[in-house]
């Protein structure tokens, strides 16, 4: 029987509320992130759509649907799903550390942890039967700002268990994933499958679209984009979890890299959007035009920093600074020079484009709004702005 789960947030709780009494950088925005709306679950917005069309679809009739925390313990998101213990997402400087144990969470594969441990799933297991599940939600990654990247965005994930006996196959994947290709963007959709690498799955594979013949008629057409990645779950991150005899199938994506395909979206932003101009526009499968693209305005900062300087945190610190009104973050110049600087301080230089997706930005404006980027840097990161 299909079921709506829903994983106890406690714990989650009580970490939202021991960061709302810090103040610090980090903490705040943390706390504007978990504040911001899940598109997925927003109606109107193409992100929902996408997730309505895969939950239709009659391979995922039978399916349960989990809905997990935000907040997660490191181990359970890392140690359980074979990540080395030199892989990048471990970094505070790819992950936001909620604590020195919990983490806002990176992955929403992180969900067949808590599907595995509902009393009801181990009476299934412990019963022999097959079973499917179906998660989505936010994410957080420490990344870099351009058109096509946030520091919060979505994703689906789904897999399909069953015991040994029963017969489960990389092609049985492969026809969920075609599904779900062909669900969002029509049954003459062009795609191929290639090999990929995930730590938690073996073989693993992802599935590239053809963007050509899609709503994607950019400079991109013509052009391959990797769009959904899956693979068989390893026999040890089951054993992990505390299942054993069993096998099947699973997958993973961004949301918002499929609504950009299918829409030809020219900037991520627009999907937040609230303006009536945009939202009505915001159709799956219909390519976008801009109500009116406003003129960007770009200002350069250098500074002279430490070396232990992570760029992924500058990028943080830009948007928070910036918020929405910041396009795009290039790096310009970055070099060392141990007589000028000294032997632990390294010269950045950046180009920031402001531009809003809802209006004309002053020059007035944006210098204030600069300013207050360079005060921040100089104050944060200890830096001297040149």
């Amino acid at each position: 029987m299909t079921m709506e789960i829903k994983i106890s947030r406690d714990d989650e709780m009580r970490l939202r509320e021991e960061l709302a009494t810090r103040s610090d950088f980090e903490a705040l925005r943390e706390q504007r992130y978990l504040a911001m709306p899940d598109l997925s679950r927003t109606r109107g917005n193409p992100l929902e759509e996408i997730v309505a069309r895969v939950k239709a679809l009659p391979l995922f009739k039978d399916f349960d649907v989990i809905e997990i925390p935000e907040i997660v313990p490191a181990d359970i998101s890392f140690d359980l799903f074979d990540f080395p213990a030199d892989h990048p997402a471990r970094s505070r400087s790819d992950t936001y550390y909620a604590d020195g144990e919990n983490i806002l969470r990176t992955h929403d594969t992180v969900f067949w942890y808590y599907y595995l441990q509902h009393p009801e799933i181990k009476e299934r297991i412990a019963r022999g039967e097959h079973m499917g599940a179906l998660c989505y939600g936010k994410v957080y990654r420490k990344d870099e700002i351009d058109s096509r990247h946030m520091n919060v965005f979505h994703q689906l994930g789904g897999w399909y268990l069953a015991p040994d006996k029963e017969k489960v196959e990389v092609e049985d994947l492969q026809e969920a994933l075609s599904a779900i290709a062909k669900s969002i963007f029509g049954e003459q959709v062009v795609f191929r499958f290639n090999l990929d690498t995930f730590p938690y799955t073996d073989p693993s594979l992802e599935l590239e679209l053809n963007v050509k013949g899609t709503a994607a008629e950019g400079p991109a057409k013509g052009e391959w984009l990797e769009l959904l990645g899956g693979g068989m779950p390893k026999k040890s991150v089951l054993k992990k979890m505390g299942v054993e005899g069993y096998h099947g199938w699973a997958f993973g994506f961004g949301l918002e890299r499929i609504a950009i395909a299918s829409m030809a979206l020219p900037d991520i932003r627009l999907l937040w959007s609230n303006d009536s101009r945009v939202m009505k526009q915001l159709v799956l499968g219909q390519p976008y035009h801009d109500v009116s693209k406003y003129p960007p305005i770009v200002r350069d900062i250098s500074f002279i920093v430490g070396k232990d300087f992570v760029p992924n945190d500058y990028f943080d610190l830009v948007r928070e600074v910036g918020g929405d009104l910041v396009e795009e973050v290039t790096l310009l110049d970055k070099y060392e020079n141990d007589e000028k600087f000294g032997s632990d301080k390294m010269s950045y230089a950046y180009r920031i484009t402001y531009r809003s997706i809802e209006r004309t930005l002053t020059n007035a404006e944006v210098d204030t709004l600069h300013k207050k980027l360079e005060e921040t840097t100089t104050t944060i990161l200890s830096a001297a702005v040149r």
